[in-house]
């Protein structure tokens, strides 16, 4: 509470002393000509009105009398020229004079404190007026309000309207729009309910702060429904600019429609702000037809809502539109730049990304992050690596990130991992999209020993239990064979989404774990939280390798039927699999026939995979022929075949398939294993002895065919064979 007998008086003694004297010249204005007193001032008036601060001082200075309108005139101008502190020092040279400070001083010293939130002088402001007696005048009174709202001294600023409002009607829109300011939604309204009069301002200080409010956005929409019903006031650009922004962040399309066309029927169709709001509120929506149509309607849109428009024509992919609207922009900034250096990267046109770029009048940081990106998606390591190392020094996060994201991209997640140590050497600072680049980068190359080494670093940052980056996380432990991290992982998540639940399902899926996918899914459903058709691959997987043939089928129909998914070929595909591998080919090959989607090679190649697992060479031939009639040099359909007939024993038709594949001049792709080492990552292929210490591999390799082979009978027919190891470190 505000007690004014505890309100310090400032030091004057103290602060003379300090002052120039040419600012300390004799007040005795009485004895001066007053016709040369009032055409100073108007001078001094005229130059402050024009801007010309500089020139204002030096006539100030010169003036061998000065009066309160002279002070008074220099202290506003100060303040209005955003000079706000030389306005203070004005103020307090002004009192050290011993000229009587009048109301007109009072609002510009407090205008001047409220915009720099000086508590302290404002409160000694405060005191010298309790001492003239000017706190009734209704300027001085809501000056004063406004500097305790703007300092956030909302106690003081109770107290003072408790004193004054019965006496001053402009305190009541002020002290509504102080608890808006401070966010205390609950006493503005409970104030806005007991105002005596509610003009327009105060019915939109109370919208625009529920549009600010989260959770309770909708109230704006309500109180202009009510202002409208009520009739007390008619809406102004301000109010309709408040409302359709409200309109966009809630997505509500059909709402906004309706309010653009009752600010076409009170004339502010044209309104630049009004305009600009629309085009937003549009764009929020995905309504980009009639953000165009509001576009094209104004001469010159402004540059914000400009912006907004080729951002929202960038995302939907219509980049000659977005073009259209930057070509006709007469005012463009590095946004503007930036968005359309994006759109022409995203649509492949590189060489007009890199045209524009040249073009920049004035490249940031922004820019060449962009460009970064740019030449990562166009394979240009080298130009990449060039704009990064000339902005490194600034330590720019984004940039880190952005030349991490593109070695992950270019599948050198080596180098990724290097940038980020190197980072950490130099202090860049972190952020969630790091780590999460990061931990793809770990399970691209499975390297479990630097994932865990990440985490221990992520473990020190606030983004440890970040959806984003936790389902990161559980990813790359599921993808590194650590299911029990990927579990606890998750657990750390705070509000894990339909993304961190179907990385935890998808992993269980993965390791075997089929009925504790299937429990997970159901806890998943009991939070509230729908499934996406890649929650679905992974339960459909899980049952697959359980042999749950029921539970798949079910899960596959519910898709449709319970949650509004259509099954995607990868469904099918599982679905197949699913089939062939609990031994129901015939019915994995009807279940293709009944299929409604026309199907692919993969879903053909799931059942090739499932005659081969039971040996049905009738339905293999089938499948193989119709594989290769998609694409005649299918390597898949001759390797499995030549198995099927190698598994059968027809040698024959063995050496025919491969024949055929010699005849292609085609390769099947050597599969691979790694293992890590001493945190490097040891690859193992086929056919190939780079590796540098293959000749102590292969003579360990030799000793445990030699181990295993002294226990198998011969008669068995048995026979171990070392095939030559491809290494890589």
């Amino acid at each position: 509470m505000l007690h004014r007998s505890k309100i310090i008086i400032p030091n004057i003694k103290g602060q003379i002393s300090k002052q120039p004297t040419r600012l300390l010249s004799s007040q005795k204005s009485s004895k001066a000509p007053m016709s040369n007193i009032i055409s100073q001032n108007v001078l001094l008036s005229e130059c402050l009105s024009k801007g010309n601060l500089i020139h204002a001082r030096e006539l100030f200075d010169r003036m061998p009398h000065r009066t309160v309108v002279s002070w008074n005139a220099m202290i506003s101008g100060c303040s209005k020229c955003g000079r706000t502190q030389e306005a203070l020092v004005m103020a307090k040279h002004m009192h050290s004079c011993y000229l009587t400070l009048n109301e007109t001083t009072f609002v510009s010293v407090l205008s001047a404190c409220s915009r720099i939130g000086n508590e302290e002088f404002g409160k000694q402001i405060h005191s010298i007026i309790l001492k003239s007696g000017s706190e009734d005048f209704e300027l001085v009174g809501s000056a004063l309000l406004n500097f305790y709202t703007s300092c956030f001294c909302i106690d003081d600023a109770c107290c003072l309207f408790n004193l004054l409002h019965c006496r001053n009607s402009l305190l009541w829109s002020l002290m509504l729009v102080g608890f808006v300011r401070c966010n205390m939604m609950t006493d503005a309204m409970n104030l806005f309910e007991r105002m005596p009069i509610r003009d327009v301002v105060s019915w939109t200080s109370l919208m625009s702060g529920y549009s600010r409010s989260g959770e309770e956005c909708g109230k704006a929409l309500e109180l202009f429904l009510w202002m409208r019903a009520r009739g007390e006031a008619l809406a102004n650009e301000f109010t309709y600019d408040c409302i359709l922004r409200v309109c966009g962040k809630l997505g509500a399309l059909d709402y906004g429609k309706c309010v653009h066309g009752c600010l076409m029927k009170c004339g502010f169709e044209l309104d630049q702000s009004v305009c600009g709001a629309l085009i937003e509120f549009y764009c929020n929506c995905d309504a980009v037809e009639d953000a165009m149509r509001v576009s094209n309607q104004l001469n010159s849109p402004c540059l914000s809502a400009s912006n907004t428009l080729i951002a929202s024509l960038v995302s939907a992919g219509r980049i000659e539109n977005a073009e259209l609207v930057f070509n006709q922009m007469i005012e463009r900034n590095s946004v503007t730049y930036n968005l359309m250096i994006k759109g022409y990267a995203q649509e492949g046109r590189i060489a007009d990304s890199k045209s524009l770029f040249a073009e920049m009048p004035c490249k940031n940081i922004v820019s060449l992050n962009t460009m970064i990106s740019v030449c990562h998606q166009n394979g240009d390591l080298d130009e990449a690596v060039n704009i990064f190392n000339y902005i490194k020094h600034e330590k720019n996060t984004v940039t880190w990130n952005s030349m991490i994201s593109g070695y992950i991209r270019d599948d050198q997640n080596t180098e990724a991992l290097k940038l980020y140590a190197a980072m950490r050497r130099l202090s860049v600072e972190c952020s969630r999209s790091t780590f999460s680049a990061l931990f793809r980068a770990c399970a691209s190359i499975g390297t479990l020993q630097q994932g865990r080494m990440l985490h221990a670093h992520l473990s020190k940052t606030p983004f440890e239990s970040n959806t984003y980056v936790g389902t990161s996380l559980v990813d790359m432990y599921a993808k590194c064979g650590s299911i029990t991290d990927a579990r606890t992982s998750f657990n750390s998540i705070d509000s894990p989404n339909i993304a961190s639940w179907t990385a935890l399902i998808n992993a269980l899926a993965h390791s075997g774990h089929a009925t504790e996918a299937i429990l997970m899914f159901v806890q998943m459903i009991k939070k509230g939280i729908d499934p996406n058709v890649v929650t679905f691959v992974g339960l459909i997987l899980a049952c697959g390798h359980a042999g749950m043939v029921n539970e798949g089928m079910n899960f596959f129909n519910s898709m449709q039927k319970n949650y509004n998914l259509m099954p995607t070929l990868e469904h099918y595909a599982c679905m197949v699999d699913l089939l062939g591998r609990s031994g129901l080919v015939r019915e994995a090959q009807k279940f293709i026939t009944e299929m409604p989607v026309e199907t692919d090679t993969a879903i053909w190649g799931a059942l090739l995979n499932a005659c081969w697992f039971c040996m049905d060479l009738e339905v293999g031939e089938k499948v193989a022929e119709r594989m290769l009639s998609f694409d005649s040099k299918n390597i898949t359909a001759f390797v499995v075949m030549s198995n099927i007939y190698a598994k059968l024993g027809k040698w024959q038709e063995v050496m025919k398939m491969r024949k055929r594949l010699r005849e292609l001049n085609v390769r099947k792709i050597p599969g691979c294993s790694w293992i890590e080492v001493k945190e490097i990552v040891h690859v193992f292929c086929v056919e190939d002895r780079n590796h540098p210490q293959r000749d102590e591999i292969y003579d360990v390799l030799d000793e445990l065919i030699a181990n295993v082979s002294s226990f198998i009978d011969s008669d068995t027919g048995f026979h171990c064979y070392r095939e030559d190891l491809f290494l890589i470190s």
